[in-house]
């Protein structure tokens, strides 16, 4: 019996990282979708962009938002090379104060009748500041999950980190909608926006003490104590473990552009398909398919215990892409349910079966050395590539066929065919030991194990 608590704790341990992991997760995406959804109402190009016509305004207004993702990257830069040489907890503590501090400022900035030209200039900074805080979380959550997880269970655990973008989104969404429900439209364009971006401190607050409790995993302390992390982690990653850096860009490619086809661009196709009087009807197809998402992520995730993380990834990016022109023809018969139920099918199914476990899967292919790094310039990079411009590009092609999807179509399959061959290539991870100390490339890993498990 003298056992008994500390091995009761021992086992709560996961529970309490991947609940940090999914709160903190959950409030950065809150912060990080709050801005796009306003700016699709119009308040960013009145208040700060008023010298211009309405249709140049919203578009700077998008503009600004766009900017977000190109900061993503040296977010993720930046915290992959002080998580592998610091620790994890620090820059998941960070990124959220990043984040809360832009965000808690938004709600706080002057407009542009008040302060003249910066009030944009500051706009712009501060959601450069949401996209680094947005680029430095992912990994950090993704790789402390996935260390703390028990051996056999890793995709279930680091599948809270997935959680959070689902649940980011429902509770942006439910934000400003229960704000507009209670503020009448002429105050909510003078004052009733800044409210879901004030109600983010209490959500940071929350979050900061989450994760203060946090400890960073054993396999991380043990590199520490044996002086051996590494000096220079983006580079030797890059070095050393390049393989692995490149086929996370290539799985994350078909991955990242779904999720924003299916959130952002169909929400446009279905404006177009059904007509303005119907224009709620993309945004609610969206929210239904978000939430089931944030149960699908686990599911998927804990299959993926069972059958692997490949065979998953192979399903939802082959799955994906020949599903994907069906869109289009269930989208087109005019029917609400049906197009909701294609949303449905490319997010929670196909899209959600290879984002379950993908925190395990993309932490699972580097070295606990380098593991902060390469996860995270990997699945950035991919981000940018992929997510970034694809609904701008699908927006794009469908102009270019006068509204026919055809060539929305054709850039989609040249991507899912990249990350379908990216998954081929890629190794099986479910039952591969876990690092510790040593400094393995990928390229190495050519010794076996027991039942063919390559060992690290």
């Amino acid at each position: 019996m003298t056992h008994s608590a500390p091995a009761a704790s021992a086992r709560r341990v996961p529970w309490r990282v991947s609940v940090a992991s999914l709160v903190g997760t959950t409030i950065e995406w809150y912060d990080y979708y709050i801005f796009g959804l306003l700016a699709a109402t119009g308040v960013f190009s009145k208040l700060y962009f008023p010298d211009q016509d309405p249709a140049t305004g919203l578009l700077l207004a998008f503009v600004t938002y766009a900017v977000g993702f190109v900061a993503r990257p040296f977010g993720g830069l930046f915290a992959g090379h002080f998580g592998d040489k610091l620790g994890r907890k620090p820059m998941l503590v960070l990124s959220l104060m990043i984040m809360g501090v832009a965000t808690l400022a938004m709600g706080l900035l002057p407009t542009y009748a008040q302060i003249g030209v910066w009030a944009p200039i500051l706009l712009t900074v501060l959601r450069l500041a949401q996209g680094f805080g947005a680029g430095a979380e992912w990994a950090g959550a993704a790789v402390i999950s996935t260390e703390h997880a028990p051996e056999g269970r890793r995709g279930f655990f680091g599948s809270f980190t997935q959680m959070g973008v689902p649940a980011g989104m429902l509770l942006a969404n439910s934000s400003v909608l229960a704000v507009k429900a209670f503020v009448p439209a002429a105050d909510f364009a003078v004052w009733g926006w800044r409210v879901p971006f004030l109600l983010s401190a209490l959500l940071i607050a929350t979050g900061l003490v989450v994760r203060a409790k946090l400890e960073d995993s054993a396999d991380f302390k043990e590199l520490v104590a044996a002086k051996q992390t590494a000096h220079n982690p983006l580079g030797e990653a890059l070095k050393k473990e390049s393989k692995g850096v490149w086929l996370v860009v290539g799985m994350r490619l078909a991955e990242n552009s779904a999720f924003y086809l299916y959130t952002t661009f169909s929400v446009v196709y279905i404006m177009k398909t059904f007509g303005p009087e119907q224009a709620n009807q993309g945004s609610m197809s969206v929210l239904i398919a978000s939430a089931m998402g944030v149960i699908a992520v686990p599911l998927w995730a804990l299959l993926s215990d069972r059958i692997g993380r490949k065979p998953l990834y192979l399903f939802g990016s082959i799955g994906g892409l020949l599903f994907f022109p069906l869109y289009f023809v269930m989208t087109d018969t005019g029917s609400a349910l049906l197009a909701t139920l294609a949303i449905i099918i490319g997010l929670a199914v196909f899209h959600n079966s290879m984002y379950g476990p993908q925190a395990a899967f993309f932490a699972e292919l580097f070295s606990t050395k380098l593991r902060y790094s390469g996860a995270s310039m990997g699945y950035q990079f991919g981000s940018v590539l992929a997510g970034g411009i694809a609904p701008l590009v699908a927006v794009a092609l469908l102009d270019l066929g006068q509204g026919h999807p055809g060539w929305v179509i054709l850039y989609f399959s040249i991507i899912g065919v990249i990350t379908i061959a990216s998954a081929i290539l890629a190794p099986e991870t479910m039952k591969r030991v876990k690092a510790h100390v040593e400094d393995a490339s990928l390229s190495a890993q050519t010794t076996t194990g027991e039942a063919g498990a390559p060992v690290r």
